[in-house]
């Protein structure tokens, strides 16, 4: 296969992964609360989707595997993104702290149900992997192309998160509620309630994001390697898209090609010939955004109240 087409691929599907979860971040920050915990809801529902790959097995039909997965993924990043609400919304703790203690649960939690899985059917292998390999090409538009159903979703996404956050009266409020909500409340808005939509949109999209980063090329997961930074590098994607879904569309594009060549870097020849190590490429991402970040952040137009617990007195 042409190397120039598997970049082609590749790209699309980090990007695919990257935008999904960048949205979900974009919805809770309109809203006025800071996701930090992409990472941690992208490994539960990692698993949430991965477990039903499995239980559904090979005999299922591909409408059937396709939905299931869909919906159980989406419905795991929900419920756990509720973690983020409750302390947040409703206990007014530190969203930073929140997220960050929720990403590091994830990957734990996930370990150890991987494990207790695989140890209940084989006592021998307490290993975190959980294959899926029948249920994966459910998703692959052409089989040995990895074009598949994500990518149609992400689109989709991308379009109706424009449409709702500018044409919608739901989205005006919620960018209301992270922009003044004292202002928002004045004229009878809810501003815990769109701010907790806010989060349970974006553990959804979480989710979508975290079940497409595991079935990215591979038909097997082991869940102790989480999701190797990509909600962070998410999150660098929704600054640089200035919280707006036509901007992090490109920014996705762009850094899902940077990580896409730390797959497919030893297939150019010119690249083979630099003996450039690999762990640079696997870096590259990162270094990118880091560098991206330096120079646009400064620039950044965050919703003003993100981050800041609504206290209904202060009005």
């Amino acid at each position: 296969m042409n190397m120039v087409i598997i970049l082609i691929q590749y790209t699309l599907l980090f990007a695919t992964v990257l935008s999904l979860v960048a949205l979900g971040g974009c919805f809770a920050e309109h809203s006025g609360v800071i996701n930090l915990g992409l990472e941690g809801i992208m490994v539960m529902s990692a698993l949430a989707g991965a477990l039903t790959f499995k239980y559904l097995g090979s005999d299922a039909s591909a409408i059937v595997i396709i939905l299931a997965v869909l919906v159980v993924s989406m419905l795991a990043g929900v419920i756990y993104s509720t973690l983020l609400g409750i302390a947040a919304i409703r206990l007014k703790a530190d969203q930073t702290l929140v997220g960050t203690a929720m990403n590091m649960l994830g990957t734990a939690a996930a370990t150890v149900i991987a494990k207790a899985v695989n140890l209940a059917e084989d006592p021998t292998k307490p290993s975190s992997e959980i294959k899926y390999v029948a249920g994966r090409k459910a998703f692959l538009f052409v089989e040995g192309y990895e074009f598949n159903v994500f990518m149609v979703i992400a689109l989709i996404a991308l379009i109706g998160a424009y449409i709702v956050l500018y044409k919608t009266r739901f989205g005006l409020r919620l960018m209301a509620c992270g922009e003044h909500p004292q202002a928002a409340d004045s004229v009878g808005i809810n501003v815990a309630k769109m701010r907790w939509a806010g989060v349970l949109i974006s553990g959804a999209l979480g989710g979508l994001g975290g079940i497409c980063y595991i079935t990215a090329g591979v038909s097997s997961w082991k869940f102790e390697v989480g999701v190797a930074g990509f909600g962070f590098l998410a999150l660098a994607v929704m600054i640089f898209g200035q919280w707006k879904p036509s901007r992090i569309a490109f920014a996705a594009l762009l850094f899902g090609f940077f990580r896409a060549l730390s797959n497919v870097n030893s297939g150019f020849e010119f690249l083979k010939n630099l003996n450039i190590p690999s762990g640079v490429y696997n870096m590259l991402p990162y270094v990118i955004s880091l560098i991206v970040l330096a120079f646009t952040s400064k620039n950044s137009r965050a919703p003003k109240a993100e981050g800041i617990p609504y206290d209904k007195s202060m009005r």
